[in-house]
């Protein structure tokens, strides 16, 4: 099994000790799951940890205030940050901590999440991508934009907060860069990537900007077949929570500072060495007997989503995990 972000973090946690004691115990939780492939820079999770304060409870509890560096010339907490990020694999890096109230859930805490999804404008209707994207926003039954979990989940109201796409500092063989930011109180699975995906279909010219409002009704309608956008570009940008400052040590800050930027110059090389491959490539002549029989492939032509096969309701996939248990 290929390792995750989290289990790496634990990794790192048991290496430097810092564990009071398995996950039920320290009250592990996190604010949200990415899909493998999904970045975050802004993920946020809680737990007791291992810590040098005298001044906090039997359970290790920390009343929720900040903690200095240095209080009247003794050493102040633990450098989680500097500790931590030694020992963690280059992709994954902590980048601040802070101390809170005993009950305290980094899931249920949590006030918004904003993600972001990148995109090279190739062709795309951006004003009226724009327009359809607006009608996400509100309270509304997005169980046609998301992977249906009947097991776990039975409400599927979500309240999105904002919606805006802008062009990003980026620019490639002519096309510029746009990041499309969403900003919701919470999300269901897949469902960012579902709605980008409807927003392309809209962007290029292949669906109306009316189909939003045909799939937010729910009453109505079950979600057509469609394959959501890829996971490559998306992130998890922020998750805001009220009254917390997280914070690291000055010379965790410089480091983490260091290593990000050496980060961003290795990937700027990258991106030259396929650039320079892109632009010293030769024109390769194409046996078309060998490669498709002489035969020219058509484009596989777009069927509305209106006129697609459905996948099956919640009511349905109840129903069905009913019939299961029943066997059973």
């Amino acid at each position: 099994m290929d390792p995750t972000v989290e289990s790496e973090i634990f990794k790192a946690l048991e290496t430097t000790r810092l564990l009071i004691g398995d996950r039920k115990e320290i009250q592990y939780s996190r604010c949200g799951r990415t899909d493998k492939g999904v970045s975050a820079v802004g993920q946020v999770i809680a737990l007791y940890l291992r810590s040098k304060l005298k001044d906090i409870d039997a359970h290790n509890k920390h009343s929720g205030e900040t903690v200095p560096e240095e209080q009247d010339g003794q050493p102040g907490e633990i450098d989680y940050v500097r500790v931590l990020n030694g020992v963690l694999p280059k992709d994954i890096r902590i980048v601040g901590w802070c101390p809170v109230p005993s009950d305290f859930s980094a899931r249920f805490s949590c006030l918004s999440r904003e993600y972001k999804y990148f995109f090279w404008n190739d062709n795309l209707n951006l004003l009226v991508m724009e327009t359809a994207g607006k009608k996400l926003i509100g309270e509304h039954d997005f169980r046609n934009f998301c992977k249906m979990d009947a097991v776990k989940v039975h409400n599927y109201r979500r309240n999105v907060m904002s919606f805006e796409i802008s062009p990003c500092d980026m620019r490639f063989e002519g096309h510029q860069l746009y990041a499309i930011k969403i900003k919701g109180s919470a999300f269901l699975w897949h469902q960012v990537r579902c709605m980008v995906a409807v927003l392309f279909m809209i962007g290029q010219g292949l669906e109306s900007p009316e189909v939003i409002d045909a799939l937010l009704d729910t009453r109505t309608l079950r979600k057509p077949q469609y394959l959501m956008a890829p996971e490559i570009p998306l992130v998890l940008l922020s998750c805001e929570f009220e009254g917390l400052k997280f914070s690291c040590s000055s010379d965790a800050g410089q480091a983490l500072h260091v290593h990000l930027e050496n980060e961003c110059r290795l990937y700027h090389l990258q991106a030259a060495i396929f650039q320079e491959a892109l632009l010293s490539h030769l024109p390769l002549s194409i046996d078309k007997d060998s490669s498709s029989n002489g035969v020219t492939r058509k484009k596989a032509s777009h069927v509305p989503l209106m006129s697609r096969e459905t996948e099956p309701s919640y009511e349905e996939r109840r129903a069905k995990l009913e019939t299961v248990k029943l066997r059973a």
